[in-house]
């Protein structure tokens, strides 16, 4: 098995850190590559975090609410390789 990082992406050039606003999925649900796992608000977006992988989500590193910088990582997904 191996652990992916699910980090905060920069959807935009000028953005330097988001909110996670809502997870959209937990610890322990199992999630396809592309699935959304979380809602994020950034400076000028509003976006959905979508999964790097499949796999189980061991792991949110982040409680919503909070603002993050960019490329942090918000969540670890375990997959099967």
């Amino acid at each position: 098995m191996a652990r992916v990082e699910v980090l905060l992406p920069q959807w935009g050039m000028g953005m330097s850190e988001g909110v996670i606003t809502a997870w959209l999925r937990g610890v322990g649900d199992e999630v396809t590559e592309d699935e959304a796992l979380a809602e994020v608000e950034a400076e000028k977006v509003e976006e959905t975090l979508e999964s790097p992988a499949a796999g189980t989500i061991v792991e949110i590193l982040v409680p919503e609410g909070e603002t993050v910088e960019v490329r942090t990582p918000v969540a670890v997904i375990e997959t099967a390789d």
